[in-house]
């Protein structure tokens, strides 16, 4: 399959946003495209925060700035084209294109690893803390249009 033109990547904190969650969430059954998301269920948010390992994690002004800093070098590294970043509290929205061969997963695990880190060096984060939830969402765009929807979500609708 040739490269897409752009990823949406989309990842959350750790412990912020669990299955069950009343805003409702993505899983295994509730994940493709035009699938609605996965039903509240409290039952499921409580065990999904009993197992979680570890508080759950909020970025503070300088935590969300240290990690839109880390994504926007990443890029500047790799010669991808940053079209859009917000960094919230308790998630993270990328839009970038001109990723080569690297699959969305592969670029959002390497925003993530190198955000750790920098989190950690800066005191922010211990040293086995979890910060990212395991997965995210990796959506990929083909056409100028959905690159433009995108980039207005990230920018304009946080």
């Amino acid at each position: 399959m040739p490269p897409s033109m752009a990823y949406f990547l989309t990842w959350t904190t750790h412990g912020t946003w669990l299955h069950g969650d009343e805003r409702g969430s993505v899983d295994r059954h509730n994940r493709g495209v035009g699938t609605p998301t996965a039903l509240p269920e409290a039952e499921r948010a409580r065990l999904e925060r009993d197992r979680a390992a570890g508080p759950a994690v909020l970025l503070s002004d300088e935590a969300r700035a240290i990690v839109e800093r880390v994504i926007c070098r990443h890029c500047e590294i790799r010669g991808w084209s940053l079209a859009a970043c917000n960094v919230r509290t308790n998630h993270v929205h990328v839009v970038v294109g001109q990723c080569g061969e690297y699959l969305p997963e592969e670029v959002m695990s390497q925003f993530k690893a190198w955000s750790t880190r920098r989190l950690r060096e800066a005191g922010l984060a211990g040293a086995d803390a979890r910060v990212w939830t395991e997965h995210g969402s990796t959506r990929w765009i083909n056409d100028e249009e959905s690159l433009g929807r995108a980039v207005d979500c990230v920018l304009n609708r946080q």
